[in-house]
């Protein structure tokens, strides 16, 4: 989508961002924001990593490997997971669709080559044949609360909403979880007659995502445009993600940070599952009920400077560092704000700095 009217690399702006490659914005970011809030809008995600995992012993292996319960997942179904370190720590998150023949997985941009190898490493004699397939397809995302109905334009019914299960209470009873994904997604099938065989539709919380033949996307943009569906810029997608705090790996997470930190206990962890690597530290955590860090959503006050302080900034109380800022953005509504990780010891009502930005805590 960068050779459309406007497009804007991040890469030209933001020196050095893992999403370079695709547009910032295609000339005007706070309507575009606006469009995906009220409306819908295409967004370019195709710098996201993508691995194929075919294999009659796909689900059942990826089941033992990561945070997820995937036993009982079946084709037209969705879901995310993490891999942890033997510690506990989040070292990958991934997005999932499964299709009946391949699990799809999707990633932060650069880092399927790192899942790869590490699947790669535990596959020993299972029947399952991991790839990275990024340079044949792209993903792409409707985003807005008509995401649903513009996808219906282009074809493509039946997508149920994002049906979630609750986060257990510390010491729950072993057995009193059900037995599948604590998040589930729809995923449907792309028209199998043209230009996006073997894609699919996922319905998520911000919208649809779209898994398409990379070739194909200049005709996926043609058609989504031809149905009145205007593109919007990854700068709109991070500032609705943010106003949701759906934290991203890499950006609202470090070397430290455990699931039940950073929001991603719900969607990616299944807590009576079994074995997997790094499950003690996510047991003992979930057990004693109170993680050390916590993430939160800034405001910030944008009086010495109006571009958002970068991801890593140090956060501090007092001149004493209490955390970091993960993604900041320009919200069309509510200012320049930022996801954050905090110690959880931190009252609501403190005036914490991000360099040279004041920062108060929405609670």
């Amino acid at each position: 989508m960068m050779n459309l009217p406007g497009a804007v690399d991040i890469a030209a702006v933001v020196p050095g961002s893992r999403d370079a490659g695709v547009a910032a914005h295609y000339g005007d970011p706070m309507r575009e924001q606006r469009r995906l809030a009220t409306e819908v809008g295409l967004v370019d995600r195709s710098n996201r990593g993508v691995l194929a995992v075919p294999g009659v012993e796909r689900i059942g292996w990826l089941h033992t490997l990561t945070t997820q319960h995937l036993a009982t997942l079946r084709a037209g179904q969705g879901t995310e997971l993490l891999v942890l370190s033997p510690n506990g720590h989040v070292e990958q998150h991934a997005m999932v669709a499964e299709d009946g023949a391949t699990t799809w997985l999707d990633t932060e941009p650069l880092m399927a080559d790192e899942l790869l190898a590490y699947l790669l490493k535990m596959r020993f004699f299972a029947q399952v044949d991991p790839a990275v397939v990024t340079a044949d397809w792209a993903l792409l995302s409707l985003v807005g609360p008509g995401a649903v109905e513009a996808v219906g334009r282009l074809g493509v019914t039946g997508l149920a909403e994002p049906d979630l299960l609750a986060v257990p209470g510390p010491k729950f009873a072993a057995g009193s979880l059900p037995g599948r994904p604590t998040t589930l997604y729809a995923v449907t099938a792309l028209p199998a007659d043209g230009p996006y065989a073997g894609g699919w539709a996922r319905r998520v919380p911000l919208g649809v995502d779209l898994l398409v033949p990379r070739a194909a996307m200049p005709q996926l943009v043609a058609a989504s445009t031809g149905a009145g569906i205007t593109p919007a810029g990854l700068w709109a997608y991070e500032a609705v993600r943010v106003e949701s705090r759906t934290p991203r790996v890499g950006l609202e997470t470090d070397h430290r940070a455990i699931p039940a930190e950073v929001g991603l206990l719900g969607p990616a962890v299944h807590l009576d599952k079994g074995c997997y690597r790094g499950q003690e530290t996510v047991a003992r955590v979930h057990n004693l009920g109170r993680p050390p860090r916590r993430l939160v959503l800034l405001h910030l006050d944008g009086v010495v400077s109006d571009t958002p302080p970068d991801a890593g900034t140090p956060l501090t109380l007092d001149g004493r560092a209490v955390g970091f800022v993960g993604t900041a953005v320009r919200h069309h509504e509510l200012g320049m704000v930022a996801l954050a990780v905090l110690k959880r010891n931190v009252p609501d009502d403190a005036e914490l700095r991000a360099g040279e930005f004041v920062a108060a805590i929405e609670p």
